[in-house]
């Protein structure tokens, strides 16, 4: 005589518990990596729009004087250039051996302890290549 337990049992197995949490640790062993990646690109985004303005600072001194500016604050002291506050507690700027003809150097950002992802981050525009190298980017050679 074969006998029917008449009650279902409620709940998931332990099996079942399982699956989902090897699931949810897959997940997020793919996306975190991702996700930090991006939020080092966006925190570099605020350093090359910076460096862009300087860069653009830096072909109207030379227009203007016929040389290219020393270093950042002097575009700031002929009122060429204004750095907001934020960007300043979290970057340092500068320009690294840009020639009079604009052709060769780079312009280079340095992390603040303020800044969020450590001090000592660098971002760099190289102005012959026209290209952005360092922290939150792509390494050298490859493709994102």
């Amino acid at each position: 005589m074969i006998v029917k337990n008449s009650e279902r049992q409620q709940g998931f197995t332990l099996v079942e518990v399982l699956v989902v949490v090897v699931i949810v640790a897959i997940l997020a062993a793919i996306s975190v990596p991702i996700y930090l990646d991006y939020v080092e690109g966006a925190r570099a985004a605020d350093a090359q729009s910076t460096m862009g303005a300087i860069f653009n600072g830096v072909k109207m001194y030379r227009q203007q004087y016929g040389r290219a500016p020393a270093d950042v604050e002097e575009l700031e002291e002929f009122g060429i250039l204004t750095i907001d506050d934020a960007t300043q507690r979290k970057w340092i700027f500068q320009l690294n051996a840009i020639a009079d003809d604009l052709r060769t150097g780079s312009i280079q950002a340095t992390s603040t302890d303020e800044m969020r992802g450590g001090a000592g981050q660098q971002v760099r525009y190289d102005l012959s290549e026209g290209r952005f190298y360092g922290y939150g980017l792509p390494p050298e050679g490859a493709e994102r």
